[in-house]
């Protein structure tokens, strides 16, 4: 609740403040997903696919997806291995065989989310570079 309307103050002050903040935040979730994911892989692969996640990710309609993966590649995702994208971008369909592919899920959600906020805060443009382009925000430098 506070976290909410902090953020409404600042966007109202400075929105490139704002989602700068909520930038950090989802690079956060993503390295921390991430850790999750290396350190607990093995227990991970043994569990099954929870009915929620297995609606959210294979059955629902993927327009909502689409609409919110709004970073674009111009790189299919042959190519994107190829040219060891770190952060590579999504495509469906997402193929859930155990609870560890539902956490990657998660885990590639937080770097779409990353993924806008970094142009949203670098140009004010959701799609302003590539996703394969897309860097995280830093510090302006002192003159």
């Amino acid at each position: 609740f506070v976290y909410y309307w902090y953020v409404v103050l600042i966007y109202s002050w400075n929105p490139a403040a704002a989602y700068h903040l909520s930038e950090l935040i989802e690079d956060h979730a993503y390295e921390t997903y991430d850790k999750f994911l290396t350190e607990y892989e093995s227990e991970l692969k043994q569990l099954p696919v929870p009915d929620i996640a297995r609606k959210y990710y294979e059955q629902d309609n993927p327009f909502l997806f689409d609409l919110f993966c709004t970073v674009k590649s111009s790189l299919s995702p042959q190519e994107q291995k190829q040219q060891q994208v770190q952060r590579s971008v999504r495509s469906r369909p997402f193929q859930l065989t155990s609870l560890y592919d539902v956490f990657c899920n998660i885990r590639d959600d937080e770097n779409e989310h990353w993924k806008t906020l970094c142009n949203l805060v670098q140009f004010n443009d959701m799609n302003a570079v590539d996703a394969n382009q897309v860097q995280s925000t830093q510090p302006l430098k002192e003159e």
